[in-house]
């Protein structure tokens, strides 16, 4: 079945620029140009995944990508944001809400094909491991698609959920931010790993109120991170 992407940008150009190289790929694509109307047609349409530029008339995406996420039925959707140079801090905030990945102007359009193949395949992509895992107060049921700390069920986003369970089911092992963005994110190095930076740091605050559990994530200096056994 074709995915249905929803493009959201204030401006005529880019909307049509990302447009016509996602249908060139084979996706259906709808279109919005202010914050408000993206939320509303994502609501209703339940797109495959959300194209979001970040700075937006009414609602910027900031606060699009917020209330995506933050709602049962929407959280579950792809978000790629549209960033330019000078919006850094405004991206990492992105990221921190949940966005899955993040493109900065200009872009070429070889690396948002690239980009949205990749979002799409790891958000479709089934678990392949069965059963639970459990380390200390850490429960993991990959069946289900769930995680827990102690009785409380943690709220991670995707790419949360399938890096902690990277780190876990391979205990002590190192990887390169790079590994992790192959691995986790489904593409190769594109020139920045700091995506896998904010997600470590979201994942280690999800996980503070258990100290042995966070710290476990541990920074490995001159390479990345490992989940050490505990």
């Amino acid at each position: 079945m074709t995915a249905k992407i929803l493009v959201v940008d204030d401006e005529a150009a880019i909307r049509e620029l990302v447009k016509f190289n996602l249908q060139k790929a084979g996706y259906e694509i709808t279109e919005s140009m202010d914050g408000l109307e993206a939320l509303q047609q994502a609501k209703a349409d339940k797109p495959d995944l959300v194209v979001l530029d970040l700075m937006l008339p009414g609602l910027d995406g900031i606060e699009v990508c917020r209330q995506l996420k933050s709602q049962k039925d929407t959280s579950g959707i792809p978000i790629i944001m549209l960033t330019a140079k000078n919006e850094e801090i405004d991206k990492i905030i992105g990221l921190e809400m949940g966005a899955d990945d993040y493109l900065t102007k200009p872009f070429s359009p070889r690396e948002l094909v690239a980009r949205v193949k990749a979002v799409l395949r790891r958000s479709h992509k089934p678990s392949t491991q069965e059963g639970e895992l459990t380390l200390g107060k850490l429960r993991m049921n990959f069946s289900r698609y769930e995680a827990f700390l102690g009785a409380d069920k943690l709220e991670l986003t995707p790419k949360e959920y399938e890096l902690l369970k990277l780190f876990v089911t391979n205990l002590g092992k190192a990887y390169t931010r790079e590994q992790l963005l192959e691995k986790v994110w489904g593409y190769e190095y594109f020139g920045d790993t700091r995506t896998v930076d904010v997600h470590v740091r979201h994942i280690r605050a999800k996980l503070e109120s258990e100290p042995e559990i966070a710290d476990a994530i541990e920074t490995v200096r001159g390479v990345g991170y490992r989940f050490r056994e505990i």
